[in-house]
């Protein structure tokens, strides 16, 4: 603990690190401030007054804060929020944790809503898919951190991850070009038009890329459109169809041993190659959302969507999976008066349906070999939610919400009747906040939540266990208290949260000696430190822009006297994790910005605490020139020192008598540049 707060002191003390950026052309990056950024694009501005109202921790990144970089993934989009832990992989392919949720998910995620307007990516039974989410989609990416994805209906551990589609009104021109390129004979195209017609607006954008990856067999090669149709009338009421399909091809190269991760990163793992390893899919969506003033003081928004997926997954053995989900949404929003104070309030349901038919096949050469498993995964969600505010005084207001969830699972083994099974689940999640602000737009929040994670079929149906294996929800209580604001050329954002968990879903083998890949876990506690600071040290009209930013996040994760593993940590997720960038902005257009990542200690990788992946430190440069035509230069070069290190990895229950070929390599030095032209 001392340790922690001596770093957070650090951090304070060295400068203040995080949020605005100069000019239109830079909006604020992270903090949300009740008081509205001059320098905002309106439509940013008007997601910031909105996740102002929250009492507790949010962010909103612009998309003009990773449009001078290679933006491939979570990583590049969310790597300035303090808070979230999100690592790549390979390609698309990343960690994605917020408050340690899914902290032990090896693959894809679990424990956090990763949403585009609204619209889950996520399968019905909550299983997500990164390689799903365009990067270069998003006007802007809104952040929920734990209990305060609300709004959504949400209520997992880790809030909400939601990127918002431009459409022809809020596009950041009329017409885009975007080409860029570099190490591992990586490239990418885009071009997008936005127009308004009368009442009528469309946005449309499509995208190629093809890249080697810096690994053997980490390849990728990917098509992507967007069709964004919109009809207003009477003000800003409208209605909108949100179209988005995908052609992914995505070479997966496995994991190494610790070792071999440090030495020959670039190998591919062992059987990889032989066995042609991928993850390629083809993927439609569709929404249909309205926006409603049904009076002056209540607006309704709403839709309902569907989406496919057609999966063919090489791995040790090939997963084939046709999976279509269904759903539909409604809120209302008011504003208003009770009792001759302010007061507003959300309330709204959502509920969604799908379907899995997945074929299980011994992997010939990357081809279906003899089928051994065959099943329908069907499942279903209902959430009800609402939360409202009401001013005692002018600058003090006390906030209550909750949610009811149901979810379904239905199984059907169709090769073998005796393992069908179903299971549902219920529950009910209150939410209690204070919330203080000035005239200023200086914000002090505290907050409690009850979050709930039925188990997906990951967790249910297990390799060698009949029917599904006896796993239950798991279940939280989240304190946070924080503060947000902004004075003079300081802007900062600080959380501390604590969260007591029940059943925390783990890779873990508890007394039982049950084989299951997941299992509940009795007593865990999550707590932690989210803290951000922006100082602006020159900014002036005639001298530009020189700008420190700065994250730190604490995470302290551990058993709670567990009968095997005490009060030991839990693995995976680092304790100290510090970024920052100091960017100068030439007046004549120009900017340049080194960076620094560090992982301050080395992580434990295993539940009894036996070994760790040593700590690092990345140093990045960013520069380029943003001329007065539309057209703007850029560089993006990563790991100047060509540092190895082990990015990512699963956790193990014991590395003494685990295997331990669980780790992904870093990539090493790369540099990426690009152009993109407005106009």
């Amino acid at each position: 603990m001392k340790t922690s707060l001596f770093a957070v002191a650090a951090v304070l003390l060295s400068s203040p690190a995080l949020a605005d950026d100069a000019g239109t052309d830079n909006p604020d990056t992270i903090i949300v401030t009740a008081k509205r950024n001059a320098d905002d694009p309106a439509i940013v501005g008007d997601a910031r007054e909105r996740l102002a109202r929250t009492p507790g921790a949010v962010s909103v990144v612009a998309a003009e804060t990773y449009e001078g970089r290679l933006a491939l993934g979570m990583p590049d989009l969310l790597r300035d929020v303090p808070g979230v832990l999100s690592n790549k992989r390979y390609g698309e392919e990343a960690r994605l944790s917020i408050r340690g949720s899914g902290i032990d998910q090896s693959y894809h995620q679990r424990g956090v809503l990763i949403a585009q307007d609204g619209v889950p990516f996520a399968d019905a039974d909550g299983f997500s898919d990164f390689q799903k989410v365009d990067a270069l989609g998003a006007r802007y990416v809104e952040v929920y951190k734990g209990g305060n994805a609300l709004r959504f209906g949400g209520a997992q551990l880790g809030g909400a991850v939601n990127l918002v589609t431009p459409n022809g009104k809020t596009a950041q021109s009329p017409n885009l070009v975007r080409l860029e390129g570099g190490s591992f004979d990586t490239y990418r195209g885009q071009v997008a038009l936005a127009r308004q017609v009368g009442q009528w607006d469309f946005y449309g954008s499509f995208s190629a890329a093809k890249s080697d990856g810096y690994r053997v067999n980490s390849g990728l090669e990917q098509y992507r459109g967007t069709l964004n149709i919109g009809y207003s009338f009477g003000g800003d009421n409208e209605v909108r169809l949100i179209a988005y399909a995908a052609d992914i091809k995505q070479d997966v190269p496995g994991t190494l041993s610790l070792a071999n991760a440090l030495t020959t990163p670039r190998a591919a793992g062992a059987g990889v190659v032989a066995n042609k390893w991928a993850r390629d899919q083809d993927i439609q969506r569709v929404t249909l959302q309205t926006r409603l003033h049904l009076t002056d003081s209540l607006l309704f928004e709403g839709g309902v969507y569907t989406t496919w997926t057609d999966l063919h997954h090489p791995i040790p053995i090939v997963i084939d999976q046709k999976i279509d989900t269904q759903g539909a949404f409604g809120r209302f929003s008011w504003d208003g008066e009770l009792a001759g104070h302010k007061a507003d309030m959300f309330f709204g349901a959502y509920y969604r349906q799908g379907g899995n038919k997945q074929g299980l096949f011994v992997n010939m050469g990357g081809v279906n070999g003899f089928q051994f498993g065959k099943a329908s995964l069907d499942a279903s969600g209902l959430d009800v939610f609402a939360e409202g505010r009401f001013w005692a005084t002018d600058s003090f207001a006390l906030v209550a919400g909750g949610s009811y969830g149901h979810a379904s699972r239905d199984y059907k083994d169709l090769l073998s009747s005796a393992n069908d099974r179903s299971k549902s689940f219920n529950w009910f999640s209150p939410r209690l906040g204070l919330l203080w602000q000035n005239s200023e737009g200086l914000q002090v929040y505290a907050n409690v939540t009850r979050s709930v994670e039925p188990p997906h079929y990951g967790a249910l149906v297990q390799g060698g266990v009949p029917g599904f294996v006896p796993v239950s929800a798991q279940k939280a209580w989240t304190a946070e208290l924080g503060t947000r604001g902004k004075a003079g050329a300081v802007t900062w954002d600080f959380t501390f949260y604590r969260a007591w968990l029940k059943g925390e879903l783990l890779s873990f083998n508890g007394t039982t000696g049950f084989p299951a890949f997941f299992f509940n876990a009795g007593k865990t506690v999550h707590q932690g430190i989210e803290a951000s600071l922006d100082w602006r040290i020159i900014d002036d009209a005639n001298a530009g822009l020189l700008r420190l930013r700065q994250t730190y996040a604490w995470s302290d994760f551990t058993f709670d006297n567990d009968p095997v593993y005490g009060n030991g940590r839990l693995p995976v997720a680092p304790q100290h994790q510090y970024r920052a960038s100091l960017r100068y902005e030439h007046p004549s257009g120009g900017y340049i910005e080194p960076a620094l990542d560090w992982r301050m200690k080395s992580v434990w990788v295993d539940y009894a605490n036996t070994l760790k992946a040593p700590g690092y430190a990345l140093l990045n440069l960013e520069l380029g020139w943003k001329l007065s035509n539309g057209l703007t230069l850029f560089a993006d070069l990563r790991n100047l020192t060509d540092k190895r290190y082990a990015a990512e990895f699963a956790a193990l229950t014991d590395a003494r008598i685990d295997a331990t070929d669980v780790f992904y390599p870093g990539e090493g030095r790369s540099a990426f540049v690009g152009a993109t032209f407005r106009f």
